[in-house]
């Protein structure tokens, strides 16, 4: 069920919930969140649509706020407009979106604060351009977690060394969540036989791949190895991190994603394997990064110290496919 609401405030969105969930038996005594969307004005489909699939693990209420990115607030345009979604048009989830016109945009926060699940954690995100601070935002100072994505940033590389000065607890960002596959299948190369120290690192990925550069500070601060990692444009086109090389005295390990979905993993004296490495999709990452409210210290000592210790990488050209190679 959908309910339009014109011109309206966060005291008749309230009274309007009420009433949907008197009449129409939607309740929401199941709901372990909120979390709040902050979004451009005609970007919001594709965050909800996420937030839906993502509900059916969390059930909670998604609130969207919706802005105009540029132009001029005016004084004489101060208008809300909301639309509330229950039932098989919100997933196991209330989703209120709010699009927010002139002066009534300013105040987020105050947009918000009436709407929150009482005594349960909020959770921010910006699935586009993030603000300065995020956790010093109007939003991002009422949240217990905090979630942004470099990749959708004007300077992808630019933003993650900015997160890296700006950090604090509960800060997340999506380059971190693609790389729980990639670090998985790592770790359990290395788990077995034999047990040989590595000796370099290589990492190779897409210039607009901040993940790139996250996955090599992992590997140098958990190895304890120099990573070398390089920028590439692939001439298959994807994007996105391309392959990892890890030298020991046996050899070189070698995992490579050369189609979307199959990376090939090339071990010393072992069979030539195709595993399922896919690209997650949005939906995918919040999910994940909804499943724990405690801050990610993994991620923080990554981003802070890792990333400062990463030499600056190498810029080259592409790289042939396999069978340009041949």
């Amino acid at each position: 069920m959908i309910v339009d609401l014109p011109d309206t405030t966060t005291s008749q969105i309230s009274k309007t919930l009420v009433k949907i969930r008197e009449e129409g038996g939607a309740v929401a005594l199941g709901r372990v969140l909120t979390l709040v969307i902050s979004t451009e004005l005609g970007h919001e489909e594709e965050a909800i649509e996420a937030a839906n699939d993502a509900s059916r693990e969390h059930p909670m209420r998604v609130i969207v706020i919706s802005t105009a990115k540029e132009g001029p607030i005016t004084k004489d345009d101060p208008r809300l407009d909301a639309q509330i979604r229950v039932g098989g048009d919100a997933g196991a989830s209330e989703v209120i979106v709010l699009k927010a016109y002139g002066d009534t945009a300013s105040d987020e926060e105050g947009l918000v604060t009436g709407l929150l699940l009482p005594d349960a954690p909020v959770v921010a995100w910006w699935p586009g351009e993030a603000p300065t601070v995020v956790s010093q935002s109007p939003l991002g100072r009422i949240a217990q977690r905090r979630i942004t994505d470099a990749a959708a940033q004007a300077d992808p590389r630019g933003f993650l060394r900015h997160l890296s000065s700006t950090y604090a607890p509960g800060d997340t960002d999506f380059s971190w969540t693609r790389l729980t596959l990639w670090r998985a299948q790592l770790a359990a190369v290395l788990d077995q036989p034999p047990y040989e120290p590595i000796t370099a690192i290589e990492v190779h990925g897409s210039p607009d791949s901040p993940s790139t550069e996250l996955l090599a500070a992992w590997l140098q601060e958990q190895l304890g190895v120099s990573a070398r990692h390089e920028l590439v444009t692939p001439a298959h086109g994807s994007s996105g991190i391309q392959g990892v090389k890890l030298h020991r005295a046996s050899g070189v390990i070698e995992l490579e994603r050369n189609h979307p979905n199959i990376a090939t993993l090339i071990q010393p004296n072992q069979p030539t394997h195709d595993i399922s490495l896919p690209r997650r999709s949005l939906r995918d990452c919040l999910a994940e990064e909804l499943r724990r409210l405690d801050p990610d210290d993994l991620y923080g000592d990554v981003l802070q110290n890792g990333l400062r210790q990463l030499d600056e990488p190498l810029i080259t050209g592409s790289i042939p496919t396999a069978e340009a190679a041949q």
